[in-house]
């Protein structure tokens, strides 16, 4: 699966809370570059990149090697929320009904 988000923190600190988010769910860093990380564990393989985009918004991309909602693509929507409450501390979750 590939998961997207535009975040309003810089690279490095997309990069810095990847580090700091993944190996609490029992992921290790492979590898490492400039703006990108990739992250391997019991449940797969993600590769997270982090890129400057026009104006003042930072792209975060992320692929995963797994297929439909598993768990790692679950803890990829909530890496996605800490970085918008990162940007917005209040920001909650709600259901949509």
């Amino acid at each position: 699966m590939r998961h997207f988000y535009r975040s309003q923190l810089p690279p490095h600190e997309v990069l810095t809370r990847a580090d700091a988010f993944f190996p609490e769910i029992a992921l290790n860093a492979l590898s490492t570059g400039a703006r990108s990380r990739t992250f391997s564990g019991p449940l797969g393989v993600l590769k997270l990149s982090a890129k400057a985009e026009g104006g003042h918004y930072t792209f975060v991309e992320v692929q995963t090697d797994q297929m439909g909602e598993s768990r790692l693509d679950r803890n990829v929507k909530r890496f996605f929320v800490t970085l918008h409450r990162k940007e917005d501390p209040r920001h909650t979750l709600e259901a949509a009904y």
